[in-house]
């Protein structure tokens, strides 16, 4: 059998193509935790139902599992969450206490930002943030193993922010960030972005010792010691929450105030 030329360009030009295609794959449904609720108990007539521990939430939370476990899906295969690019997901699939721990998390973010950057169900419509705390809890090395070796090993492995604050001030309060938006130039970002190193490695470990974010509670924190990429990923994550809610829940520096993106993308 003979090829022209022609056709074998073409088998090669299919070949190559499918080996760049990026390869996605949907996770497994049932290593995604169970919200432990239903929507819809004791609804109040105004639009608000019970969720954990009485904590009133809309009454459309937990949605539906299916397209949950879509959005799921998509924020995995991007690597972060769709809805609010700042935010890595990662769903590993051991049986261990980190990657237990990471796959409630990347639920948590899914849930958080269901439909825009948090603008979602709460955590107290799902019973994730006591499977997390569960989870801590079990016998054994914990998760992070960063209480046993204290702050300084927090100090010592917490990712670089690799910029500093208030590079080429506007005048109205706006600086360069370390980011540069679709236009290639730098996003603005406050001019008192990012933090100095003390207070960001304060914060970070304020954060871990606590195994969540100490100004939003209900965003779990996990600091994993070794050098695999996903426990840098995780670290990273870590301190990109932390950012984040320095100041209260969403209230804080934006990451593209620093290179963690850049670093997180390259680990990936």
């Amino acid at each position: 059998m003979k090829f022209t030329n022609a056709a074998i360009s073409i088998a090669l030009l299919s070949a190559s193509s499918a080996f760049a295609a990026p390869m996605k794959r949907d996770v497994n449904p049932s290593l995604v935790p169970q919200f432990g609720i239903q929507p819809g108990q004791n609804p109040t007539g105004t639009g608000d139902c019970d969720g954990v521990n009485g904590i009133k939430i809309p009454c459309t939370c937990p949605p539906d599992r299916n397209s949950f476990i879509q959005s799921l899906n998509n924020n995995v295969n991007a690597g972060h969450a769709v809805n609010n690019p700042g935010i890595t997901v990662s769903f590993p699939t051991s049986n261990s206490k980190a990657d237990q721990l990471a796959r409630i998390q990347a639920s948590l973010v899914t849930l958080q930002n269901l439909n825009g950057p948090g603008k979602g169900c709460p955590a107290s419509s799902t019973t994730f943030v006591a499977q997390q705390q569960a989870i801590q809890n079990l016998p054994g090395k914990r998760a992070e193993a960063t209480l046993e070796n204290g702050s300084d090993n927090i100090a010592s492995l917490a990712p670089s922010l690799g910029a500093t604050a208030g590079k080429n001030p506007t005048g109205t309060g706006d600086c360069d960030g370390a980011a540069n938006g679709p236009d290639g130039k730098p996003i603005k970002v406050p001019c008192t972005c990012p933090p100095d190193q003390n207070t960001y490695i304060a914060a970070l470990t304020q954060n871990v010792q606590a195994g969540h974010a100490v100004n939003n509670p209900s965003v779990a924190v996990t600091f994993p010691t070794s050098n695999s990429n996903a426990d840098q990923s995780a670290r990273i994550t870590a301190a990109i929450i932390t950012l984040q809610n320095l100041n209260g829940p969403g209230k804080g520096c934006p990451a593209s105030s620093t290179t963690l993106v850049a670093q997180q993308k390259a680990l990936q």
